[in-house]
């Protein structure tokens, strides 16, 4: 069965397209402003729907114009609000800061997706899909919606699990239960590089020996490095024009689970994670050049 439902948060990105992205006591001034839903996890679920995987979401949003524009556009993309919050407060947002180079700099308020309480979610509905994809949530406003993940990792058999830079940043400690649930772990160099405190090749080992079954390490303008029990190789990016690498690591996690799910092997899951990242960063935002087939 190739389905798949997505647990991470809800953000409304607003892409500012500047002249630099400024450092400390630095001005600069904005050339254009977008927006784009957004969200890790969200966006890597939208890249699966487009490709034809049955998904839906968990997450959370308020009850404002940018929630109503998060839910609409996940409905539009065909992927199932069920599992969606709706709560009083103020959604969840991202300034994002692009410059001509495509380099980015990003600001989140998570606004309510911090509050996912383990009892709001139709957990036992939620698992007729066959796998769930975490990403990071902020922990701002609390800890509820990490420790809800930490608890929906153990109702799934297959569990992908990006941990962005807010759950590198946590440590080991705080979601080590989520890495001995995990099928499919999907960072970058720094990322698992700061969670392990090791280079990304002796970390990888360590994730193995936890229990992960394949480690995927996105290694940005190098491509990726991926590891299994068996098999450890790294493939290069495929060639293309950046507009915009907003996204670029959600769009390679779409392409790999889409391999996964439909029973591909692990090289082939790392190429059609390439192909999808390629077309994205053609576009700006995490989502305008998500594919809708691979050829």
């Amino acid at each position: 069965m190739s389905s798949a439902v997505g647990f991470g948060a809800l953000n409304l990105d607003k892409i500012y397209t500047v002249d630099k992205i400024p450092k400390e006591d630095e001005e600069g001034f904005v050339i254009d402003l977008k927006l784009f839903p957004g969200g890790s996890a969200a966006n890597t679920i939208v890249g699966l729907s487009r490709l034809g995987i049955d998904t839906a979401y968990i997450g959370k949003v308020g009850s404002d114009e940018e929630g109503r524009i998060l839910l609409e556009d996940l409905k539009r993309e065909g992927v199932s609000t069920d599992f969606v919050i709706k709560a009083e407060g103020r959604s969840g947002t991202a300034m994002i800061f692009v410059d001509e180079r495509g380099n980015r700099a990003i600001l989140v308020d998570p606004g309510v997706n911090d509050t996912i309480s383990y009892s709001e979610i139709d957990v036992d509905s939620a698992k007729k899909y066959r796998l769930i994809h975490l990403t990071s949530f902020i922990c701002k406003n609390g800890l509820d919606s990490l420790n809800s993940q930490k608890k929906i990792v153990e109702e799934f058999e297959v569990v992908s699990f990006d941990p962005g830079m807010p759950y590198a940043e946590r440590g080991l400690g705080d979601i080590e239960k989520i890495l001995k649930n995990t099928t499919i772990f999907l960072p970058n160099r720094q990322e698992i590089e700061i969670l392990f405190s090791e280079d990304y090749k002796e970390a990888a080992e360590r994730c193995i020996e936890m229990g992960i079954e394949v480690v995927v390490v996105k290694l940005g303008s190098e491509g990726c490095w991926i590891k299994s029990s068996d098999k450890e190789f790294t493939l290069k990016p495929l060639t293309t024009k950046v507009v915009d690498t907003t996204g670029a690591g959600d769009a390679f996690n779409a392409g790999f689970l889409y391999g996964y799910l439909k029973g591909k092997d692990i090289e082939e899951c790392g190429k059609l994670g390439n192909f999808v990242a390629a077309k994205c960063i053609e576009k700006y935002g995490a989502r305008e050049g998500l594919p809708r087939k691979i050829d």
